[in-house]
């Protein structure tokens, strides 16, 4: 009895398929035409994909097909950006100052706050001589020194004149400022923020926000962390966040200028501005035409701290992330970099995508300028001038060429000045931030109180719907899974055998062990633990006294081996730890910005089996039972399974993923403690049966979305001690 308790706390989920009056090999064959794969061959175990991998995109087939598959993307970047849902939009008391006359325009100094206390800092420029509402042009500027402070130096702006890349002296040296008067010039307002740690963006330091690269102790803690954190990654909470959420906000407070045109908003920046180009369009519905330059790429990402998050590019990319802006006008810039050949990678996807979306083939244009370097210089401007003439209706009559300008001087762009101090920055303002964004965070999550059915689909659709992207799996997108049998044996009573599942589309195989009787009721569990196979076998290489006895009742029986467990392993791979791709900086998101965690990878492997189950004749009930160490990966995998699993059974030994404390933990999933963390799971069962232990109490929000569901007598609770012997009985019964 002590060596099944032992098994049964040691549980994962699984599950199993067959017919009992069927042919075993036969119902459970191999497709014919599908090459049969090893262990060896999961294709998770090549190294994990980095920011320099290939993100090739692929048009869906109809209209329908991408307007389910741009749901799940837009819905993956808001996420990642911790943009789902939205932070509350605090007060932006905005500040307007120091206004500096030019030739055709004005420059004025900004700041408001996106966040409480944390502020935002640009340039506003308006054009004079121009009648009516203005259209409107964000610039976020990207990687250069200085930011929008940028002196190119003298010796820089003579290559830059000898080139071509420019034509005059002052937009050679000040090419951030070129851009900013060439769009007021034809009578754009334009306002040029901000990266944090750049010009008057402190309050988070440069090193920290673009250059961090090694833990800071001071900032891990439990209680008061700061970005970069496995707690703050929990939460996904980061630096490309923070600008997104910066650009938004820029956004709110161009919005609130009585000479802006809200229908003609547009948005420019290269380099990691770029990003932000296309973040933006992909994340607020405002913008109505937008020219990324220099980033949109089946290439390198983005290599900055700034540029990556958790989540964002698992199975994604820069493609098609620009791709969810369509079919409004889209128009990238491409230099000698990774950009280069956009022309045949990435611009024909896209062209085929507008055209399926029925929009005009000027609406997505590339501007191949691969005989100039990383820039945005004047070659790359004139092209952005045209597009935004054409699609944002400026009304120049002739081919646009710039003309020369004074530039501003730092003293006359800087917005802090004599009564405008200079607010916090440092380690306890960073802290501070990070509180607000926690409280405000957790208050919107507490405000999805479940009481009702409708309040149960709304938060399904925000919590659930934030699970599914962490996951990026769902029971019923789980594609073609074949089976191979490597071992069948006649065991008298019952069948023994074990095989390999292979999920197809992405090349996944799972060893899995079943016992099924040979009076199948229909139904099936699956025990899976740490152990793999081993949880169901005794000693004397028998079933173990749980397994016999969910066989006398007719039930089948499987332990899967998933990914890094049992024979499912390579040499070199950890089932303890997750691996870090091979950038020296310690940031999870460039790991888990393109990586599923290896507890999700887990997870799919359960997906994967309960899936096959389901698909095959005889089988009609599946059930899944786990728990100890098991308890986070059955968790994942049973809430992403609806009422295609029918009972739970679940020892959480009370896990926690917010107690990690290491992002390269096992067990780590980012994101996961902002939704709720494991209370949050079982609360996306009901009104599933489950059986829960491991809890000092039921988590009130599971017990509260079994009410809402109506069936709170479905979640069942393990009486103080009680063994999970009794939740085997309920589990059979």
């Amino acid at each position: 009895m002590l060596a099944a308790r032992f098994v049964l706390r040691r549980v994962l989920v699984a599950v199993v398929s067959t017919s009992l009056g069927l042919n075993i090999a036969a119902a459970m064959a191999t497709a014919a035409d599908a090459p049969k794969l090893a262990v060896k061959d999961d294709a998770r175990f090549a190294p994990p994909k980095d920011l320099d991998g290939y993100f090739p995109f692929t048009v869906p087939e109809s209209k329908e097909a991408w307007a389910k598959r741009a749901e799940v993307v837009r819905r993956q970047t808001l996420v990642a950006q911790g943009l789902w849902p939205m932070p509350t939009r605090t007060p932006l008391n905005a500040v307007v100052h120091g206004k500096v006359e030019r030739e055709g325009y004005t420059v004025e100094r900004v700041y408001f706050e996106s966040f409480p206390g944390f502020y935002v800092t640009g340039s506003l420029y308006r054009p004079q001589g121009f009648e009516g509402p203005r259209p409107v042009v964000l610039c976020p500027h990207g990687h250069f020194k200085d930011g929008r402070f940028y002196d190119a130096g003298e010796a820089a702006m003579k290559k830059q004149l000898e080139t071509g890349a420019e034509k005059f002296e002052y937009s050679g040296r000040f090419p951030l400022q070129a851009r900013c008067v060439g769009l007021a010039r034809l009578g754009c307002i334009v306002f040029h923020y901000d990266m944090l740690g750049y010009a008057d963006s402190q309050q988070l330091s440069f090193e920290v926000t673009h250059k961090y690269g090694t833990k800071r102790p001071a900032m891990e803690s439990a209680e008061a962390w700061g970005l970069f954190s496995t707690q703050a990654e929990s939460r996904l909470q980061h630096v490309m966040g923070l600008q997104t959420w910066n650009s938004i906000r820029a956004l709110d407070f161009v919005e609130t200028l009585p000479d802006v045109d809200r229908t003609r908003i547009g948005v420019t920046g290269a380099s990691g501005g770029g990003t932000q180009t296309f973040l933006v369009g992909a994340c607020d519905p405002r913008p109505a035409a937008i020219v990324p330059a220099v980033m949109v790429s089946t290439a390198m990402q983005g290599g900055c701290t700034c540029e990556n998050s958790c989540v964002l590019r698992v199975d994604t990319g820069n493609v098609e992330l620009a791709g969810l802006f369509a079919p409004k006008p889209l128009g990238m810039i491409a230099a000698d970099d990774w950009t280069r050949e956009i022309m045949t990678k990435g611009y024909p996807e896209l062209q085929a995508l507008y055209k399926l979306l029925g929009a005009p083939a000027t609406n997505v244009a590339a501007f191949p300028f691969i005989q100039f370097p990383h820039n945005y210089n004047y070659v790359s401007r004139a092209a952005m001038y045209e597009f935004f003439n054409d699609h944002l209706k400026l009304g120049a009559k002739s081919t646009i060429v710039e003309s020369d300008f004074k530039p501003l001087t730092r003293d006359e762009l800087t917005v802090w000045t004599g009564e405008h101090k200079q607010p916090a920055s440092g380690d306890d303002f960073e802290r501070k931030l990070i509180r607000h964004m926690t409280e405000d965070a957790d208050k919107q999550i507490a405000a999805l109180e479940l009481k009702d059915a409708a309040s149960l689909a709304k938060y399904r659709a925000t919590v659930g719907g934030a699970i599914d992207a962490l996951v990026g799996r769902r029971l019923e997108d789980v594609g073609q899974v074949d089976q191979e049998n490597v071992e069948k044996t006649d065991k008298g009573d019952y069948w023994y055998f074990r095989c390999l599942l292979t999920h197809r589309p992405k090349r996944e195989v799972v060893p899995v062990t079943y016992y099924l009787p040979k009076n199948f009721n229909g139904q099936v569990v699956v025990w899976v633990s740490e152990l793999g196979a081993k949880a169901l076998t005794g000693d004397d290489g028998k079933p173990t006294v749980p397994v016999k006895l969910a066989m006398e009742k007719g039930f089948a029986v499987a332990g899967p081996e998933v990914i890094g467990i049992g024979t499912h392993t390579v040499e070199g791979f950890p089932a303890d730890a997750n691996r870090r791709v091979k950038n020296p900086r310690l940031f999870a998101g460039f790991t888990y910005g393109y990586n599923h965690p290896l507890a999700v990878q887990r997870a799919h492997d359960i997906l994967t089996v309960v899936a096959h189950a389901k698909r095959h004749a005889g089988t009609e009930h599946v059930h899944l039972g786990g728990g100890g160490e098991a308890a986070p990966w059955v968790a994942l995998a049973a809430a992403q399974c609806g009422d295609g699993v029918d009972r739970l059974l679940l020892d959480t030994a009370g896990f926690r993923f917010a107690r990690l404390t290491d992002y390269l933990d096992a067990d780590f999933v980012p994101g996961i403690v902002k939704y709720g963390d494991l209370p949050a799971l079982v609360a996306l069962r009901a009104p599933q049966p489950t059986w829960i232990k491991g809890e000092t109490a039921l988590p009130a929000v599971a017990k509260a979305a079994f009410t809402a569901a109506g069936r709170s007598e479905n979640l069942v609770e393990a009486a103080g001690e009680q063994p999970m012997k009794a939740g085997l009985e309920w589990l059979l019964n």
